[in-house]
């Protein structure tokens, strides 16, 4: 009995033609591949000269990164100034403090929420409003902050700032408790040795 495995002449024939068949769909593949890699490395290389050349552009123009970051120009802080300097930083915080703060956010007064309308004599007071006021510049403004700068002016600076002054031992202790009574007290300072 002959136990002969070796395929025919033609199937052998067969399975080179279907190999060669592959080879060419796989030849025309990986041409392919190429040509695409070739022109996505093309578009890469323009999309870098474009953002290069856009950076220039900006830099000359001083808008963009060429440009070092300046500082953002704000007033310093109040107790630091003096004459009219400290006048006109006074000027302006009364106006915010008047015309925005106490209608928006301080109605009303009472034994435990305490005010002063002559809060401007009380150094502790005119310190914690105009830092308050420097917070409220910058996070209103959504160029700077955000949209998200108004809640965190609340919540960081508004709340704990009138809860420091309207405090029963807060800068305004002595001052008016009943709306219709205005009055206002400094308490003495500690003494210092």
């Amino acid at each position: 009995m002959s136990t002969d495995t070796t395929p025919p002449l033609a199937a052998v024939a067969e399975d080179l033609e279907d190999a060669k068949a592959k080879l060419n769909e796989l030849d025309g593949t990986i041409t392919d591949f190429a040509t695409q890699l070739e022109s996505n490395t093309r578009q890469l290389g323009e999309l870098g000269d474009a953002v290069a050349d856009l950076d220039a552009r900006l830099a000359e123009s001083g808008d963009g990164a060429g440009k070092k970051k300046e500082a953002p120009s704000a007033p310093p802080f109040i107790m630091r100034l003096a004459g009219d300097a400290y006048l006109g930083e006074l000027g302006a915080l009364r106006f915010w403090v008047n015309e925005f703060l106490v209608p928006t956010y301080l109605s009303e007064v009472s034994s435990s929420a305490p005010w002063c309308a002559s809060w401007q004599l009380h150094p502790a007071a005119v310190a914690r409003l105009h830092a308050c006021w420097l917070a409220w510049q910058e996070l209103t403004d959504p160029k700077v902050c955000g949209l998200t700068g108004p809640s965190v002016w609340h919540r960081d600076h508004l709340d704990p700032m009138i809860a420091q002054l309207r405090s029963p031992a807060g800068p305004f202790v002595a001052c008016m408790t009943m709306p219709d009574r205005p009055q206002h007290m400094l308490i003495d300072a500690p003494l210092v040795h």
